[in-house]
């Protein structure tokens, strides 16, 4: 008798880095995209005896990516993804669900001061750009012929309050040396996933550009009007702020690993430190992760990939 048996696969071609340039005239816009798909279905004889009769080869799934963005354009990364899953099942009879993680590298124009507007018959360059530093956009898009599910994200948005945040009230045991603070530094790494009640081509989809953009400010207006008393605090008012805000979104995962500032003993050194004067710390760190439901939905968004 068997000793094992096939759980669950999947394979494609993992971060295909795909840059796209739409001209119009003499205005360039730029979408750079970094792609990975897995497909899954009908796959177990390529497992156990290496038939490859139902096997899409990871190189065609490369050039299915970089076809499309010519093709179809990028209007968004999400829109994108919409694209390809729609095309890895609907074309292929063995794949039954396609997944598409998209991360996207945002790029700005570069200022050129003096020069004038190129409807005013100057030489204003509208083709240079500088690479974003703020943070990274991502989107997964899983589609299984009949059922979609986007869930949007960004990951590494760094940001810090001077004040407005406490923490004391904390259990203490005889492990404990942390000092109560009743105004202190908050910083931490925004690391955020959103889910999309945009489930069905029967549905109107999302604005997806105009729907980042929103979700976004309203993580980062949250974060800064609330006064803290935890970041757990925040984290439950930044993800209750998208809820209420966006129609379209019914559930937020939030990773906020607290970036540490911790006050330097200058009294060495005859100063005194009166909330001036920080050593920042990267590591160890405390990781707060928490989700936030619209009422009534189920959750979606995987605690742990």
């Amino acid at each position: 008798m068997p000793t094992t048996y096939l759980g669950q696969n999947q394979y494609g071609k993992a971060e295909n880095r795909v840059v796209r340039i739409t001209r119009d005239g003499g205005t360039h816009h730029i979408k750079d995209l970094n792609v990975s798909v897995a497909l899954s279905g009908d796959m177990d004889d390529v497992h156990l005896s290496g038939s490859n009769a139902h096997v899409l080869p990871t190189d065609t799934t490369k050039n299915t990516v970089f076809a499309f963005a010519k093709e179809h354009g990028i209007e968004s990364a999400e829109q994108f993804g919409i694209h390809l899953a729609r095309h890895f099942v609907t074309s292929q009879e063995p794949i039954k669900r396609a997944r598409i993680r998209i991360e996207e590298y945002a790029w700005e124009r570069i200022a050129t001061p003096g020069a004038a507007p190129a409807a005013d018959g100057g030489e204003e360059k509208r083709h240079s750009f500088v690479r974003k530093g703020q943070e990274t956009r991502t989107t997964e898009v899983t589609f299984d012929g009949a059922r979609w599910q986007v869930i949007s994200g960004l990951k590494d948005l760094v940001v810090l309050n001077s004040t407005d945040s406490e923490f004391w009230g904390f259990v203490k045991d005889k492990y404990t040396t942390l000092q109560e603070a009743y105004d202190r530094i908050l910083a931490t790494e925004v690391n955020a996933r959103w889910r999309f009640n945009w489930t069905a081509d029967e549905q109107p989809a999302p604005q997806w550009e105009t729907s980042y953009d929103e979700v976004r400010r309203h993580l980062l207006e949250a974060f800064a009007e609330t006064y803290s008393l935890s970041l757990q605090q925040s984290l439950y008012t930044m993800g209750t702020r998208v809820i209420e805000s966006r129609p379209e979104v019914d559930e937020v995962r939030l990773s906020l690993p607290n970036k540490h500032h911790f006050l330097v003993d200058l009294e060495p050194f005859g100063l005194k430190n009166d909330n001036e004067v920080y050593l920042a710390a990267d590591r160890p760190y405390g990781l707060i992760e928490g989700t936030v439901l619209r009422d009534g939905a189920e959750p979606g968004i995987p605690v742990t990939d």
